[in-house]
């Protein structure tokens, strides 16, 4: 077969929501493909500073970082867009003057605010990407508290609240040039997402990728769970979904295969012919 490009989601597609080991099976066959002559990226909404554990593998020729507001290949940065300082100020001080949770992701580190923990403990109800990120306050990912936040350059703004109408002045005053991306996780009284630049996704991130390495992108495969995946699973050849993960995005993808946990992407790289 052709040689392909792998794009890999990390939480809840990779790895356990928050983690940051996959499951050997998937070590393995990453390793054989690439063996087989394929490359294999992350493509995550994390940080490259929350993507290093995974990175120090060795086993990974770049990323799509920061729901693809940095993007490097080998040694190369191809994009690198964070937020105008201006409006990610408006960001913050519009969402903490309507109550609503804020994580900060820089591109080597990550803030929030120290109630988060707590407000996902109270509403988990089970969903993948709340899970993730309580266990990353807890011990995984290093997120430091919003006290420590010194300005440096943002990329993107996680939020978290009860009521969708608390984003409403954030959404007035940035809606032009961002996205407020809802995560549709099963949780009760909650609104979980991202503040994201309508100039970067992960689909737009994969064409960088590929427009570097004369790349086409027809030979291209992505593996996601959750609605942040959606352009990474429209933009690539095969879309392949988690089987726990969002059932809209499901309806998106070319194949569904089991939970990480139960050695899905393995399974997904056998049945696609990659190993």
């Amino acid at each position: 077969m052709n040689r392909k490009l792998l794009f890999l989601d990390v939480d809840g597609t990779l790895t356990p929501p928050g983690s940051n080991t996959p499951p050997v099976s998937a070590l393995r066959a990453i390793e054989k493909a690439r063996e087989n002559g394929h490359m294999v990226f992350l493509c995550s909404g994390r940080n490259r500073a929350m993507l290093m554990p995974l990175l120090s593998l060795g086993c990974f020729d770049g990323a799509v970082a920061s729901a693809g507001g940095f993007v490097f290949c080998g040694d190369r940065v191809l994009f690198d867009c964070p937020m105008p300082d201006s409006q990610r100020d408006t960001a913050l001080r519009l969402f903490e003057e309507q109550g609503v949770l804020r994580t900060v992701e820089a591109c080597d580190a990550s803030y929030c605010d120290t109630e988060l923990a707590e407000f996902l403990g109270e509403v988990s109800g089970g969903s993948s990407e709340l899970v993730r990120w309580r266990r990353a306050l807890e011990k995984d990912l290093d997120i430091r508290p919003m006290s420590e936040y010194d300005g440096r350059p943002v990329y993107k703004i996680g939020f978290t609240c009860r009521r969708a109408e608390q984003l409403s002045p954030a959404v007035r005053a940035l809606e032009r040039d961002y996205h407020f991306l809802i995560q549709d996780v099963a949780a009760a009284d909650c609104v979980n997402g991202e503040l994201i630049n309508r100039r970067f996704d992960k689909g737009r991130g994969i064409l960088r990728i590929c427009e570097a390495l004369a790349w086409d992108a027809s030979d291209t495969a992505g593996f996601g769970d959750s609605m942040n995946d959606l352009e990474m699973i429209e933009t690539v050849g095969v879309g392949v979904s988690m089987a726990n993960g969002s059932p809209e995005l499901r309806r998106h993808s070319d194949l569904i295969c089991p939970p990480v946990e139960a050695d899905g992407l393995a399974q997904a790289f056998e049945r696609l012919g990659l190993i």
